[in-house]
């Protein structure tokens, strides 16, 4: 066998909210350690580092899902080869909708946040971001997680140190304005900001992963964003036991990157000639 000269050279990681690029170190050098070239792009004016996001939150008040999406979009154009697009969490929801646009050569999301008409509203989920919800002020501002808050909602799975370890690594505010537009949209009339075709049948082949214990995007969410899809492109959903919402940095993440990476490729290249074959 060998691979098709079209087989996706690059892969995009796509980070979430209350999180940065940081989140993906672990993977961008699993994934250049098989060979690929791994692009991790900010949101615009995200650039810096948690520490910096932390001190001055206004880049992430000021942020709008529309500006990321073009963002993402501006990078992943310039590309000579359409690329795997690998999404978390709010991340996942921004993947759909560069999907949706025809950019990359396929998808995966990782507990993904929900793309527009996906109503599906768990409690654990209510209770993992009440803090942006519970004051309408928080509408026009960055929103952080405590430290406990961040433990319910993206480490429940992990001892406290590791947790706390975590938080103090990657944790920053999120954008209040999306959090609230993501949920007024569903009562909004209209197209909004989150809005994909479900029956684009030109979308990229699109893998959902859940993590069974994900308090903030449980599987429920996935498996309904997925069922929202009617055309004829391959979606496909799989559930992993025992992970928590921060899928990517879960003890045994390296079998998950593998495994939804060699699906991306088999999804994306097609079939792969065999040597000496007329």
């Amino acid at each position: 066998m060998t691979a098709s000269p079209s087989a996706p050279d690059t892969i995009v990681l796509i980070h979430g909210f209350w999180v940065t690029p940081r989140s993906w170190e672990h993977w961008k050098s699993h994934y250049e350690a098989r060979g690929f070239r791994v692009l991790t792009p900010a949101y615009p004016g995200f650039e810096a580092e948690v520490e910096a996001l932390n001190a001055d939150p206004t880049p992430i008040a000021q942020v709008t899902l529309p500006q990321i999406v073009d963002h993402l979009a501006g990078v992943i154009g310039a590309l000579d080869r359409p690329p795997v697009l690998i999404g978390h969490s709010a991340g996942g929801t921004i993947t759909q909708l560069l999907l949706d646009r025809g950019l990359g050569a396929v998808g995966v999301v990782l507990n993904s946040a929900p793309t527009e008409g996906v109503r599906v509203l768990p409690l654990s989920q209510l209770r993992s971001t009440w803090t942006a919800f519970k004051n309408p002020a928080n509408r026009h501002r960055a929103v952080p997680l405590t430290e406990e808050q961040w433990h319910y909602a993206f480490t429940n799975t992990f001892d406290p140190d590791e947790s706390r370890r975590l938080y103090e690594r990657y944790a920053i505010p999120a954008s209040g304005s999306i959090l609230w537009s993501s949920v007024l949209a569903n009562i909004m009339p209209g197209p909004q900001d989150a809005h994909v075709d479900y029956r684009n049948d030109a979308r990229p082949p699109l893998l959902f992963v859940s993590g069974s214990e994900d308090h903030i995007m449980p599987p429920s969410v996935q498996r309904s964003n997925a069922a929202h899809y009617k055309g004829d492109t391959i979606t496909e959903v799989r559930e992993e036991p025992g992970y928590p919402h921060l899928l990517p940095a879960a003890p045994g993440w390296e079998r998950i990157a593998d495994e939804v990476l060699d699906w991306a490729l088999a999804h994306a290249a097609g079939p792969q000639p065999v040597i000496g074959a007329q």
